[in-house]
């Protein structure tokens, strides 16, 4: 599969999986996200596990999205490796509280927050019918 076929891919689902480092251990959380570009923008909260991976310097994580038939076992996986930053600038934090309502809320926490996802590299799967 192509980049450019694996994000389109990605731009036809609306939930992944994002894996990162916590306590030098590898940490995986479910997440829904936009694609800007090529960039996957997931939104957070201030006191997130990812958000602090973010700051200040970023840090590589691994991205995840599929589209799986449970019963016919078809469809496709996209992963991709980048550099997740934090998103800074207001106007960019605004946009993407306009665009993307994150469904995992937790008790007193406030999704204000947003980190940006650079995917290099990008690779995918397509899982077809043995023929």
């Amino acid at each position: 599969m192509t980049r450019t076929e694996a994000l389109a891919l990605l731009g036809e689902v609306s939930l992944g999986r994002v894996v990162f480092t916590q306590r030098a251990l590898p940490a995986v959380r479910p997440v829904d996200y936009l694609l800007d570009g090529d960039d996957i923008v997931v939104r957070t909260y201030d006191s997130s596990a990812l958000l602090g991976q973010a700051r200040p310097h970023g840090a590589v994580v691994a991205y995840q999205a599929d589209a799986l038939d449970p019963v016919t076992h078809l469809g496709w996986s996209v992963v991709v490796t980048g550099y997740c930053r934090p998103v800074t600038g207001p106007a960019d934090l605004a946009r993407y509280a306009r665009l993307l309502q994150p469904w995992p809320r937790l008790p007193g926490q406030v999704m204000d927050r947003a980190v940006r996802i650079g995917p290099h590299p990008v690779g995918g799967v397509r899982l077809v019918a043995a023929g």
